[in-house]
């Protein structure tokens, strides 16, 4: 029976291409899952592996999934083409980048549309969520789920405990227009930036500040070059675990709706551990000496009220209807 070590594992990032592709058996139908972030315990590599290790086991024969993490496939700006062009069959791209396909999916960015993980995920399981992960069918991506990683916090080069604070500063953000517009209602300047350069640029002074999961923020070690960071809970940080039209197509039928029953079990238990799991890094964080800033009611909503205008900015691009939804989830 194949082991998770099939593909790229994280903890063997030099391994080559073609020696795993090598670990595939003849025959099979071969899955390359690239993704960007490193490690072994963020939610997402947790999720990626599971799926290749379910996979590989109870599709020995018919199906297997090589995972490449770490960029070490494609990067940021690379792997959305590559799904399109066949050179890799699943991803798990920040739902901020497809801002060039679709608007819908910046209604995961807008400012304090969800309260918490809670309403974030009541909102990915009701229709209107479950409805989005078709909404790039015309381009030939498949959304197969939601893989969850957090809520996300603001640090910075100094103490961010008012909207005000962050003037003059320059956050780094995903590509996404409205995560610009985000940072420049609190008066920063928006970096798009590929995830891997955070780290350098933070360090180096190249920006001041970011915004990630607990996750990110302790395995990508942001806290040691940050003053900081302010438990705002502003966004989700969510990824889309998708494939394209044409992968799917490519395969039997029996097949593919075995991958799809097993990718679904991943997803749900993979979104049920992510709470745990984030306050698990929080307290990582403080372990090692970060620092965390709390917000009291009145805090929050000066944050809330600073950034709420940026939801009717991008009301007739994302759909009224939509950012209805999810904000009463």
């Amino acid at each position: 029976m194949k082991k998770l070590t099939l593909g790229l594992s994280a903890l063997a990032l030099s391994v080559s291409a073609a020696t795993a592709q090598a670990n595939c058996d003849a025959g099979e139908i071969v899955a390359k899952l690239s993704h960007v972030t490193g490690g072994t315990t963020h939610p997402k590599v947790v999720a990626a592996n599971k799926l290749a290790e379910r996979v590989n086991a109870e599709m020995n024969g018919t199906m297997c999934i090589e995972v490449y993490p770490n960029s070490t496939l494609f990067g940021d700006s690379k792997e959305l083409e590559a799904l399109l062009l066949g050179d890799v069959q699943i991803l798990a791209p920040s739902l901020s980048k497809f801002g060039s396909y679709t608007s819908k999916f910046g209604v995961f960015d807008l400012p304090f549309i969800f309260k918490d993980m809670d309403a974030a995920m009541r909102f990915t399981n009701s229709d209107a969520g479950q409805d989005l992960l078709l909404a790039m069918e015309d381009v030939g991506f498949v959304g197969l789920g939601y893989w969850m990683s957090g809520m996300k916090y603001f640090s910075a080069n100094k103490p961010l405990l008012k909207p005000s604070d962050a003037e003059g500063l320059k956050f780094r953000v995903q590509n996404s227009d409205v995560a610009k517009a985000m940072i420049a209602a609190m008066g920063g300047s928006p970096q798009p930036m590929a995830f891997k350069e955070v780290y350098g640029a933070l360090q180096t002074g190249v920006v001041d500040g970011q915004e990630n999961t607990w996750s990110n923020i302790y395995t990508k070690k942001f806290f040691e070059v940050q003053d900081s960071t302010t438990e705002t809970s502003h966004q989700l940080l969510a990824y889309l675990f998708m494939t394209s039209q044409e992968f799917l197509d490519s395969m039997p039928k029996d097949a593919r709706e075995q991958f799809i029953a097993i990718a679904k079990d991943v997803t749900n238990e993979a979104n049920l551990s992510v709470k745990d799991k984030e306050a698990n890094y929080r307290q990582s964080i403080l372990d090692a000496g970060g620092k965390i800033n709390t917000l009291d009611d009145a805090g929050r909503k000066a944050w809330v009220d600073a950034m709420k205008p940026v939801w009717k900015q991008f009301e007739d691009k994302i759909g009224a209807d939509l950012i209805e939804a999810a904000a009463n989830s």
